[in-house]
């Protein structure tokens, strides 16, 4: 058995409390704020008409992802990358990394030519 404890007191074989709280955001169609023990992610659907131009008239949908970490979310403070004016590398793979995962699973063809884009913060 280990010893070593990590700094927010658990043992390296003990997993986070996670909980999802849906609705939290009234304006969107669809939101979650996701909690992995301090780590809170809000995450929000938005539904529009139409697909990229790529996927005009094959009748499939499109489910892409946008993330962004709060300037705050680490022990010091961050500048967000739109105010840098460039997205960074680790942030893009983020967002393709959720997109790819959400299409894996969402029948595109379900959704008709629309667009559903998940926000996460």
């Amino acid at each position: 058995m280990s010893s070593i404890v990590r700094a927010d007191g658990r043992s390296t074989n003990q997993l986070r409390e996670i909980t999802i709280e849906r609705g939290w955001s009234a304006q969107a169609e669809g939101s979650a704020l996701i909690s992995f023990g301090g780590t809170k992610v809000l995450c929000t659907a938005s539904f529009t008409n139409g697909v990229p131009r790529w996927l005009t008239g094959k009748g499939k949908g499109w489910v892409t992802a946008e993330y962004a970490m709060l300037p705050r979310a680490t022990n010091s403070r961050n500048d967000r990358e739109s105010v840098k004016g460039r997205i960074g590398g680790r942030t893009h793979e983020i967002s393709r990394l959720i997109g790819r995962a959400l299409r894996a699973v969402v029948d595109t063809k379900a959704l008709g030519e629309n667009t559903i884009v998940i926000d996460c913060d």
